[in-house]
């Protein structure tokens, strides 16, 4: 397991190569001259050049590359234009822990939801209960996330006034109808995945041989059936994780919550690119972790997954 996760941390190295890489070209490709952007639109050349030498413009670009990931590995993730705050303290002060609380909470929902309504279809194969779970979670992929949270926001905060229409943080009512938004489309993806997992394992010789020895209907589905069918659901479960990390960000949106996703939108609309690179390399480190978490996990559930 030791040298496993040692050989599974150098596999990091070249993708996180590729995500610095990837996001330090993303200031160089971008249309126009960034140090003018930062300057103002009424700079002088002379203030452009001045803003070119201080962000190191004039550099080859392996120097320039060099420099921002030793900076990044130091924490160092440059200045935002609109606050001049370090990039590092304007996404770990607040937005960070808000995103990821929405994403753990909405992952929780997600799992929780799945995994019921894919259990109870791969044991009612083809009956009523499992159309309908199917076709509930046929709708639950195809609505957009912006279409249901303006629907939730019209009938719990306008119709019915029982939850606020935005925020987070301040009370409980301010997360159910964010986390139920951003938990649907995961709840829907579980769930399917769970049915098409457990029918396959419950079709496997080794389920009939102990239900030929009479061991009961839930030891046999919850101890047996659902632990192997756990596998591709972990998968799934990681990447959706890691994907509502740096994805919320039509959620936070509707429901105005102050986040990563948010931070990303309002950086952006502003030109703060610093702020844009930032939260992007941040979201990707975070990306890779959690699926780096996820193979760990496998070795959790299923003693006899070798590692090595």
């Amino acid at each position: 397991m030791f040298i496993y996760i040692i050989r599974r941390l150098f596999q990091t190295i070249p993708v996180m190569i590729g995500v610095t890489l990837a996001v330090f070209l993303m200031m160089h490709l971008i249309p126009g001259d960034p140090a003018q952007i930062m300057s103002g639109e009424q700079a002088s050349p002379e203030q452009v050049e001045a803003m070119r030498d201080k962000l190191g413009l004039n550099d080859p670009y392996h120097e320039q590359y060099f420099r921002y990931v030793v900076n990044a590995v130091q924490g160092d993730l440059g200045n935002s234009i609109r606050t001049n705050r370090s990039v590092t303290s304007e996404i770990f002060d607040m937005r960070f822990w808000i995103t990821l609380e929405l994403a753990l909470w909405g992952t929780i929902l997600a799992v929780i939801l799945g995994l019921i309504a894919g259990i109870i279809s791969a044991t009612r194969k083809y009956s009523f209960a499992d159309t309908s779970i199917m076709i509930v979670a046929l709708f639950g992929l195809s609505m957009p996330n912006f279409w249901l949270g303006i629907m939730l926001i019209y009938f719990f905060s306008v119709n019915l006034g029982i939850l606020p229409v935005a925020g987070w943080g301040s009370s409980w009512k301010q997360m159910v109808l964010p986390v139920i938004t951003l938990g649907t489309g995961g709840a829907a993806i579980i769930a399917r995945m769970t049915r098409s997992s457990m029918l396959e394992v419950i079709n496997q010789d080794y389920i009939r041989t102990a239900y030929a020895k009479g061991v009961s209907d839930r030891l046999v589905i919850y101890k047996h059936a659902l632990r192997n069918a756990l596998i591709p659901v972990v998968t799934v479960v990681g990447l959706q994780f890691g994907g509502l990390l740096g994805g919320a960000v039509i959620t936070e949106t509707v429901f105005a919550v102050n986040g990563l996703g948010r931070l990303i939108i309002e950086s952006i609309s502003r030109r703060d690119f610093p702020m844009v690179q930032g939260t992007i390399l941040v979201c990707a480190v975070l990306f890779v972790a959690v699926n780096f978490l996820v193979d760990i996990t496998y070795r959790l559930i299923n003693k006899r997954i070798d590692l090595n």
